[in-house]
């Protein structure tokens, strides 16, 4: 009888990945690949979910194949992925009806400014646990509403679903049969209460979002469907979900109040374990779910640097124009700063 296996699937801001694990923690298989990153304009970050979707069921199949060739059985799978990055699709085809808008993506700043101005930012720390800030869903997902033709019709007709990468992933690997948004993952849109674990009828008031368009509430473990035999040649149950900071601090045990983890991917972010607090930092930390677990939860505060990775990769990326170009000795200056600036950035 094969040894059974879980499979992980991450999907990250600039590449997806999946790794198989036998179940004392020892990597069976793994298999990653990189996808481009799109700028319409300054300070606006897109991702296809066409693209997303191709890379995951790429990997997450290249990972499963090495796995039961090597004499295990997978048994089930989890999701951890880039967290607010919002993504709108139809319902009934499963189609996005617009580019999944990145996390790092600046477009809805003054509107935000303009909450902000209003005095929303109180009610939103106060109900949410974070700041007004276009880092979160709720203005990416009411931009996406009020600029794609005819979508805040149909959302408020129920003919579209929102949803983190996580709900999108979960919609896709099921056939369709699943719209769910795990609780990690919800605690990052300003519109979910930390304290009632639940979408939030003030924030969908204040940021006009549709309570038709939204996902259910999940817990970070429990069977919440599984796969169409498509995917695998059979089903495979998933039981498992958090948004990549969560998953990196529970990963790095960080399971009892006081304890810390900081990570350094794309962005760089610090989470220090609360237990049963919801704690309101008075230096624009953000307080937000660790985990939900049988409808309970346990709380994190957090600090983001947004951009950490993605500046080594900026310059990885940058030398590789010039040289590519045969522009070496044009560049001879340019070079040398760019040079100086990616060893500073990697001592």
């Amino acid at each position: 009888m094969a040894a059974p296996a879980l499979l992980a699937i991450d999907q990250g801001t600039t590449s997806s990945r999946a790794l198989a694990f036998d179940l004392q923690g020892r990597l069976i298989a793994s298999a990653q690949e990189e996808f481009a990153q799109i700028y319409p304009r300054s300070g606006w970050v897109e991702h296809d979910p066409e693209v997303i979707w191709a890379t995951v069921l790429t990997t997450a199949r290249k990972a499963f194949e090495k796995a039961e060739a090597a004499g295990f059985e997978v048994a089930a799978l989890g999701v951890t992925n880039q967290r607010e990055t919002t993504l709108v699709w139809d319902r009934e085809t499963g189609r996005p009806v617009h580019n999944a808008i990145v996390w790092q993506d600046r477009r809805t700043a003054d509107q935000c400014a303009r909450l902000k101005a209003a005095g929303a930012e109180a009610e939103v720390a106060a109900r949410a646990g974070l700041v007004l800030d276009p880092y979160f869903s709720a203005t990416k997902l009411g931009w996406i509403l009020d600029e794609v033709s005819g979508a805040r019709a149909r959302a408020e007709a129920g003919k579209l679903a929102f949803g983190t990468v996580d709900s999108f992933l979960l919609h896709r690997l099921t056939g369709g049969a699943v719209h769910a948004i795990e609780a990690t993952n919800a605690s990052r849109t300003s519109l979910y209460n930390l304290q009632t674990a639940d979408w939030d009828a003030e924030l969908l008031k204040l940021f006009n979002i549709p309570r038709a368009v939204l996902p259910a509430i999940v817990d970070s473990a429990g069977r919440y469907g599984e796969t169409v035999k498509s995917v695998f040649g059979r089903p495979v149950p998933i039981t498992g979900a958090a948004g990549d900071q969560q998953a990196a601090s529970i990963g790095q045990a960080c399971l009892s109040p006081g304890e810390m983890k900081s990570t350094y991917g794309t962005g760089a972010f610090m989470l220090v374990h609360t237990g049963e607090s919801i704690i309101a930092s008075q230096n624009r930390l953000l307080a937000t779910t660790a985990w939900r677990l049988n409808g309970e939860s346990r709380f994190a505060l957090e600090g983001s640097v947004l951009s950490a990775g993605a500046t080594v990769q900026w310059l990885r990326d940058g030398l590789g124009i010039i040289a590519k170009a045969g522009e070496i000795e044009a560049n001879t200056g340019a070079r040398a700063n760019l040079l100086s600036a990616y060893a500073s950035v990697c001592k």
